[in-house]
């Protein structure tokens, strides 16, 4: 099959991640850039080693037929409107998160998308790292029996020594912090946990070291989640500590427990005085060269060649840990519990 040629909107952080990963791929290249900043597009396609056209004009880029996947890689406040325009020229979509920073614009993306039927992929990358297929397979194959708690947790100080904090602080663009980083760590949970959220009750914080004194927002927030069918889960936020990247998992079951990459189960017969291990790399960096996109891009590819949605991480799978987080942060803003 002839490569999807993607074009890239945005040329920051994260387009230095996507753009190698999209080019490892079977099934894609990048051949396009659109920067409100001058680009030399003869040294990127050097650095790449790709031929790469830049654009000043989305417009220009997207009247373009030859481009037939763009990678929205811009700041969060022009992430609808640039994807709502890219989806209408009939381009599909790699959305970084935050997909959207309210509901309303949440909608309108839903809407331009089912309007122009194209396919979308998702940021949420975490969903096809080792460690959560890993997770995803001893969960299906019933090692833990059914799950009734689940807690993932986001732990990782975005200070001034990161590349986003120059534009995380601001609520118009980080929007909190569940919605600018811990959505990996909510979205995870969701993914391990399956099943139809009624109502969530969240509490936030803030640190009181002078570094993170520019956040418009609460740093750190611990939200509860109440399923359907009763049972519970958490995420916890932390965007303002100083430690070491972890991502906290512990899922427990009616016949045993996980906890990151540690498990003991009673089907299995594991020695219940020790935990036994699992052969997987944990998520362990927040660093966006280190994050799975090259194998959620392959599988993205390979669904648009096969007319197919993305298998886990489209935008509608997306767009439930959105709806999920906006309820979070007006119960942390209100001090009620907010039902879906």
């Amino acid at each position: 099959m002839k490569k999807l040629n993607v074009g890239i909107i945005g040329y920051g952080w994260v387009a230095t991640a996507h753009i190698p990963a999209i080019n490892a791929s079977s099934l894609g290249r990048v051949t396009a850039i659109c920067s409100a900043r001058p680009l030399d597009g003869g040294s990127l396609s050097r650095q790449y080693g790709c031929d790469l056209t830049v654009y000043n004009d989305l417009e220009v880029m997207l009247a373009n037929p030859e481009i037939h996947v763009v990678s929205i890689c811009s700041l969060p406040s022009l992430h609808v409107r640039q994807a709502v325009q890219a989806a209408r020229a009939g381009k599909h979509l790699i959305l970084e998160k935050p997909l959207a920073l309210s509901l309303k614009d949440l909608r309108a993306l839903q809407q331009a998308v089912r309007q122009a039927r194209v396919k979308t992929c998702a940021g949420f990358e975490l969903r096809y790292s080792s460690q959560f297929q890993t997770t995803r397979a001893v969960l299906e194959a019933g090692v833990l029996g059914k799950l009734h708690y689940a807690e993932v947790d986001y732990y990782h100080g975005i200070g001034p020594w990161y590349g986003q904090f120059r534009w995380n602080v601001k609520r118009n663009e980080g929007g909190s912090a569940l919605l600018s980083a811990g959505c990996h760590a909510l979205d995870a949970l969701l993914f391990c946990m399956d099943g139809e959220v009624e109502s969530v009750m969240s509490y936030n914080a803030k640190s009181a070291n002078p570094i993170f004194r520019g956040y418009e927002y609460p740093t750190t927030s611990t939200t509860i989640l109440k399923f359907k069918d009763g049972r519970i889960g958490k995420t916890a936020v932390s965007i303002d500590c100083l430690q070491p990247y972890y991502l906290h998992t512990h899922l427990i079951g009616s016949e045993g427990s996980l906890l990151d990459n540690k498990f003991h189960s009673n089907k299995l017969g594991t020695n219940k005085q020790q935990w036994s291990q699992l052969a997987l790399k944990l998520a362990d960096s927040g660093d966006v060269s280190d994050h799975p996109y090259a194998a959620q891009f392959e599988a993205f590819f390979k669904a648009i060649a096969d007319g197919k949605e993305m298998p886990f991480t489209n935008l509608e799978t997306a767009a439930k840990t959105h709806e999920i987080i906006y309820a979070a942060d007006k119960s942390a803003a209100t001090g009620k519990p907010v039902r879906l």
